[in-house]
């Protein structure tokens, strides 16, 4: 078994996880639906990316080249989740928000026509760096914390 995967997979569920009660902890309103949804404190994305490569670190070195690819691959992963995707998400929010823009424009001036519903675009996307760095500090302290309790004597 590939502890790294383990670890890293273990990871980006406890992060999921927490994002149910500190959203509790911050709003009063208990969504457990956060476990499978994107965005949000902490990121998985960071959590997952960051213990891999903190028990890559411990296991095989900084120097090695392992090391190395999970640096980058980890840092492209982060930027992605708090630029690209993120930028996705606010676009989207406005793209959401045309329907409602369109009916106050038609107010005055009604047009005839078959209105289809669609359902409203996924909102949250992407993270605010605050979200990442978070996930980035839990996914440190689960790659030791995994390191050091699957490491033999």
């Amino acid at each position: 078994m590939n502890k790294g995967i383990v670890i890293a997979l273990s990871s980006i569920g406890i992060a999921q996880a927490l994002k149910i009660p500190l959203h509790y902890m911050k709003t009063k309103e208990w969504k457990p639906g956060l476990f499978v949804a994107t965005g949000g404190m902490p990121s998985s994305h960071s959590a997952g990316v960051s213990s891999l490569t903190t028990y890559i670190a411990l296991k095989r070195g900084v120097p090695s080249i392992d090391f190395a690819l999970s640096v980058v691959f980890g840092l492209i992963v982060m930027y992605d989740a708090q630029g690209i995707r993120r930028q996705a998400g606010e676009l989207t929010l406005k793209v959401n928000d045309l329907d409602e823009l369109i009916d106050k424009i038609h107010e005055d001036d009604p047009v005839e026509y078959e209105e289809k519903a669609p359902d409203p675009l996924k909102e949250v996307l992407g993270h605010k760096p605050g979200e990442v760095l978070g996930g980035a500090a839990l996914g440190v302290l689960l790659g030791m914390a995994g390191y050091y309790l699957t490491k033999k004597g």
